[in-house]
């Protein structure tokens, strides 16, 4: 395969998310394979695929950003939900 400028190497992943539309599809402890050729890097993922919303969070989560903003339950949820993102949600709501 070197002979042909393709290379390929494994990419130690505890898990892997791809958000579609309003699902995330979560593949735990993938076997990730990065394939470099023709000047373009692509991946090769297998492992057991379980679907979510993109709106689940952990009650973690939500705790966390209540106790780093003060806000409420349902306020914290909210900007989960919006920003998708636990660090973007704290930032938004300390603004």
């Amino acid at each position: 395969m070197k002979q042909m400028g393709i290379a390929s190497e494994e990419v130690d992943a505890q898990e892997v998310i791809i958000k579609t539309g309003g699902k995330e599809l979560v593949i735990a402890n993938p076997q990730v394979t990065k394939i470099k050729m023709g000047g373009q890097e692509t991946f090769q993922i297998a492992g057991k695929v379980t679907e979510r919303t993109a709106d689940a969070f952990s009650e973690d989560d939500i705790n966390m950003v209540m106790e780093q903003t003060g806000v409420s339950e349902a306020r914290a949820k909210e900007a989960l939900k919006s920003e998708g993102d636990l660090a973007k949600a704290i930032l938004k709501l300390k603004k």
